[in-house]
């Protein structure tokens, strides 16, 4: 692809990528570090809240259906 390029041309492309891509390669990387480990980091003080919701209220009185006698 960059072959056919003159050195010159290669170089300023270098520079160009080193002095601007590489900072924000950088940037949104760390930015997506701290995504994830702040999206990951909200469920541990919260993990005791969670458990055992989706099971019933063990406090609450059987349920009755209407063909049990």
């Amino acid at each position: 692809m960059f072959d056919n390029l003159s050195f010159k041309m290669r170089r300023w492309l270098v520079l160009l990528v080193l002095l601007v891509g590489m900072p924000l390669y950088i940037v949104a990387a760390v930015e997506l570090i701290v995504y994830v480990g702040l999206g990951l980091a909200w469920i541990f003080p919260f993990k005791g809240l969670f458990k055992g919701i989706g099971k019933p209220d063990p406090d609450a009185a059987p349920i009755k259906w209407d063909d049990e006698v």
